[in-house]
C-alpha cells in the first residue's frame, strides 16, 4: 500500500471584514457547526504515512512522536473512572517519555464519530476535521495560572514548561477519519498562524487557525491501534529557534480508509508538562 495519500484538509482563511477571528467551542444545535467568523479553505495536501518510519519524528524537532504503550485503563465510558484510573497512569507515562518533573492533566475529550448525531454535548465530541494548534502562548500561560495554585504558578512559568495531548484510539485501530500532523519544520509561525479567539460560554481561550502553505508536510500512522499513542506538543515556552513549540493537526478522510471499519473512537488528554 502507498506510503502517502491525498485528502482535503480544511484550513484557515482570515474573516473578510477583518475582524479578529473566534470559533465557538459549544456546538450550534441549529446548524450543527461550530459558529465562527472566519472561512474554511479546503485544500488537496499529502499526507505521508509513517508506519515503519515513526523514528523519523521526534517531539523537539516535529512537535509529535508515536509510541506503543497499551493503558491500563481500558474502559473510557466514564469520566470519574477515566480521572481516578486513566489520569494517574497517564502522568508517570508522560514523564517518562518526556522526562519532564511534574505533569498535570487539566481535561480530556473522548471522540465518537457519529454523523448522523449533532455534537451538542461534551459526550458527543466529534472529530475535528479543521487544520488548527490548541494553544497561543497566552492561552498556554493562562492555563497555568487556571489549573494550577497560585502560590505554584510564577515560579513554575520561570522554567520550561509545555502543554501536550496525549491522544489514542479506544475499542479499535483508527482507520476511520485518522489524525494528521504537520511537521513543525515546515511550518512559517509568523505567516501561517492566526490568533483565533475560543468563546466558551464563560470565558474566552485562545487557538491558532492555520493558513494554508505548500510547504506543509503532513504525517500520519496509518491505524493507529488502542496500544499506540501520539504525543502532539501544542505550546513548548523553549523558543530558541531551533526547538519545535507546536503542532498544526486535523482529522481528515482517508480515500485509502477500507470500507466498513468502524467509525473512529480516541481519547485526548491535556496535560501541563513541567521540567527541573
Amino acid at each position: 500500500m502507498s506510503d502517502t495519500t491525498t485528502a482535503e484538509l480544511i484550513y484557515f482563511a482570515p474573516p473578510p471584514d477583518g475582524s479578529r477571528p473566534y470559533t465557538a467551542i459549544n456546538i450550534n444545535p441549529l446548524t450543527g457547526k461550530n459558529d465562527h467568523n472566519w472561512v474554511e479553505e479546503p485544500h488537496l495536501s499529502q499526507i505521508e504515512n509513517i508506519r515503519g518510519k515513526e523514528d523519523s519524528v521526534s517531539l523537539d524537532a516535529s512537535g509529535f512522536r508515536f509510541f506503543r504503550h497499551a493503558a491500563k485503563h481500558t474502559s473510557f465510558t466514564d469520566d470519574a473512572d477515566i480521572e481516578r484510573e486513566y489520569y494517574p497512569e497517564s502522568i508517570e507515562l508522560v514523564k517518562e517519555l518526556t522526562g519532564a518533573s511534574r505533569a498535570v492533566v487539566f481535561d480530556h475529550t473522548i471522540r465518537r464519530r457519529r454523523p448522523d448525531e449533532i455534537a451538542d454535548s461534551p459526550q458527543k465530541r466529534q472529530p475535528v476535521a479543521q487544520v488548527h494548534v490548541d494553544q497561543t502562548t497566552a492561552s498556554a500561560i493562562a492555563r497555568v495560572h487556571r489549573h494550577l495554585p497560585p502560590a505554584d504558578a510564577p515560579a513554575l512559568l520561570r522554567r520550561r514548561f509545555q502543554i501536550i495531548n496525549l491522544w489514542r484510539p479506544i475499542s479499535h485501530a483508527a482507520l476511520d477519519w485518522p489524525l494528521a500532523l504537520c511537521d513543525y519544520g515546515s511550518i512559517d509561525t509568523k505567516a501561517d498562524l492566526v490568533p483565533t479567539t475560543l468563546r466558551y460560554p464563560d470565558r474566552d481561550g485562545e487557538t491558532y487557525g492555520v493558513k494554508y502553505n505548500p510547504n506543509h508536510r503532513w504525517k500520519y500512522l496509518r491505524g493507529m491501534e488502542p496500544d499506540e499513542l501520539v504525543l502532539i506538543k501544542c505550546f513548548d515556552s523553549k523558543d530558541d529557534g531551533k526547538t519545535a513549540i507546536l503542532t498544526p493537526h486535523t482529522a481528515f478522510n482517508d480515500p485509502l480508509t477500507p470500507e466498513g471499519v468502524p467509525l473512529r473512537e480516541s481519547i485526548e488528554l491535556r496535560l501541563l508538562v513541567f521540567y527541573d
